[in-house]
C-alpha cells in the first residue's frame, strides 16, 4: 500500500518533498524535468571506507536517499574502495596518508550492513557498486585523458585547495585526481542525481561536467547541511572524536546524545528526525536519544537505554552527561540557578530552593539568600530535569 501511495505523487509533489532540507539544488528545474519523465531515477551517494563506521553525520544524506527510494526511485550506493586509496582532501589542511587495500577492504565490509539501518535494501530499490570495478581497469593513458578534462585553475576554485595554496601548505598532485575519480563514478553509473554534504559541492559539480563531456544528461546535485558533532563546533567526524556511530551500543548512543547542548539538540532534531523539539529541554533530549536508539537498534533497546540512563541519573552520577556551565567562583544561589537558562523567573527559582529542589553535589540548598562558593566539576541539580556541571571562570 505504501509503495502505491508514493508512486501516485506528482512530479511537483515529489520535488517539494525531496528538496526540503537541502542547502542547494543544482538545479530544481532539472530535477523537476527528470521527475516528470516518469521513470525511476538513479540517485547516487558515495561513501569512502576510510573508517569502519558510518555515523549520524552520514545519516543525513542516507535519509534523503531513503526518501527517493520511498518515492519509487533507485538508490545507487558507491563504496569508494578506490577513491579511498587517496582519501577525500575535503576539509584537510594537509595531504592525507594513503590507506592500504587491506584497511579499505576491512572497513568496506561493515558499510552495507550499517547503511541498511536506513536504506531499503531490496534489490529493486538499492544497487551497491564499488568504484574499483571501473577505476582499477584504467590504464595510465586513461588517467591522463581524465586529468586533461580539468585545469589547475579550476581545481584551485575549491576552497580547501585555495586556502592551502595561499598559505603554502603542500598539495600533492594525486589529490587533484580525487574530484575527477568521483565525477567519473557518475559517468559510469549514469547518475541522474548525486547527493552530498556541503563539503562535497565541488566534487559533485565535477560529475556534471564529466557527464556533459561524455554526452550524458548532467546529474542534479543536491547538497545537504553537515551535522555538527557532539562538541557542537566541528562537523561530525571519527577523526575529531565527536561522532556517534550507527553501530554503537544503545547505551553509548543514548548517553552521547544526552551530552549535547540544548542549542545543538534543536539542529539534530531537524536534521536527524525532520521535526522540532517540544517540551522541556531535558525531556526533549531524552526523546531524541530514544528515537535514535530505536532507529539503529529497536524500541525495546531504546526503552532499556532510557531506563538505565535515568537510573544513573537518580544516583547523581551526572558528570559524563551534564552540560558545562561556567560561573564565577562565588555567586548568589538564585543567580546560579538562573544562569542555567531553564527557569522563567527568580520567583520560580526561590520557590524551588525553598522547597528543597536545588542541590550542589547532592547537598540540598534551601536558603535562597545564600552565596555559593563554586568549585570546578561540581554538579548542580535544579528540579527533576535540570542538571549542569559547573566550571569556575
Amino acid at each position: 500500500m505504501k509503495r502505491r501511495f508514493t508512486l501516485m505523487k506528482s512530479a511537483e509533489e515529489q520535488l517539494e518533498l525531496l528538496t526540503a532540507g537541502c542547502e542547494t539544488v543544482v538545479t530544481r528545474e532539472e530535477l523537476l524535468q527528470k521527475l516528470q519523465s516518469g521513470r525511476p531515477l538513479r540517485v547516487k551517494l558515495g561513501c569512502d571506507p576510510t573508517a569502519p563506521d558510518l555515523h549520524l553525520g552520514h545519516s543525513v544524506v542516507l535519509r534523503k536517499l531513503r526518501q527517493f527510494q520511498d518515492l519509487g526511485h533507485k538508490a545507487v550506493l558507491i563504496i569508494g574502495d578506490y577513491t579511498a586509496l587517496i582519501g577525500d582532501p575535503t576539509g584537510q589542511n594537509k595531504t592525507r596518508p594513503m590507506l592500504s587495500e587491506a584497511d579499505i577492504a576491512r572497513n568496506a565490509q561493515t558499510y552495507f550492513e550499517q547503511a541498511g539501518k536506513i536504506l531499503d535494501t531490496a534489490p529493486e530499490k538499492l544497487e551497491i557498486r564499488r568504484n574499483s570495478e571501473w577505476l582499477s581497469r584504467m590504464t595510465f593513458a586513461d588517467v591522463i585523458r581524465l586529468a586533461s578534462k580539468m585545469t589547475v585553475a579550476r581545481m584551485l576554485e575549491r576552497d580547501t585547495f585555495a586556502k592551502r595554496h595561499k598559505t603554502g601548505a603542500p598539495i600533492s598532485v594525486h589529490e587533484f585526481l580525487y574530484p575527477l575519480m568521483q565525477g567519473h563514478d557518475s559517468v559510469m553509473i549514469r547518475a541522474d542525481v548525486e547527493l552530498g554534504g556541503t563539503d562535497q559541492t565541488f566534487n559533485n559539480l565535477v560529475g556534471r561536467d564529466l557527464q556533459r563531456d561524455a554526452g550524458q544528461e548532467p546529474q542534479v546535485v543536491m547538497i545537504l547541511p553537515l551535522l555538527e558533532g557532539t562538541d557542537g563546533v566541528e562537523k561530525m567526524s571519527k577523526s575529531k572524536g565527536n561522532y556517534i556511530g550507527l553501530s554503537e551500543s544503545p547505551k553509548d548512543i543514548f548517553g552521547k546524545t544526552m551530552s549535547i547542548s540544548d542549542e545543538l539538540m534543536g539542529r539534530w532534531y531537524r536534521l536527524l528526525l525532520g521535526r522540532a523539539p517540544v517540551g522541556h529541554p531535558m525531556e526533549a533530549k531524552k526523546q531524541l536519544a530514544h528515537a535514535l536508539v530505536a532507529q539503529y537498534h529497536n524500541a525495546a533497546a531504546a526503552d532499556q537505554a532510557r531506563a538505565e540512563f535515568e537510573q544513573q541519573f537518580s544516583k547523581k552520577d551526572y558528570a559524563e552527561v551534564a552540560e558545562t556551565l561556567t560561573v564565577p567562583a562565588e555567586i548568589w544561589v538564585v543567580e546560579l540557578v538562573e544562569k542555567t537558562g531553564k527557569f522563567k523567573s527568580r520567583g520560580e527559582i526561590r520557590r524551588l530552593i525553598q522547597g528543597g529542589g536545588v542541590s550542589l553535589d547532592g547537598r540540598k540548598i534551601t536558603d535562597d539568600k545564600a552565596n555559593i562558593a563554586v568549585q570546578t566539576g561540581q554538579i548542580l541539580k535544579a528540579g527533576k530535569l535540570v542538571v549542569v556541571k559547573l566550571s569556575v571562570a
